[in-house]
């Protein structure tokens, strides 16, 4: 799962992908991954996500977020 974030960071980078985004936007700019990876993986990596996964993302409303900075 490494590489899809590195994807995201990387459309976020090249500005193919603005901020906020949802997982319809990532799905747009990185496709080839699984369909439930697009909204099971921003939410799994959000600051404060309960299995205290590694903090990638920012939730900043419902279903949207941002680069943790």
């Amino acid at each position: 799962m490494k590489e899809f974030a590195s994807e995201i960071y990387a459309a976020v980078r090249s500005k193919r992908l603005t901020e906020p985004f949802d997982g319809n936007a990532v799905r747009r700019v990185c496709p080839g991954w699984a369909d439930r990876t697009y909204h099971v993986f921003l939410p799994k990596h959000a600051v404060g996500n309960p299995g205290n996964n590694t903090e990638l993302f920012v939730r900043v409303a419902p279903g949207q977020y941002q680069i943790k900075r």
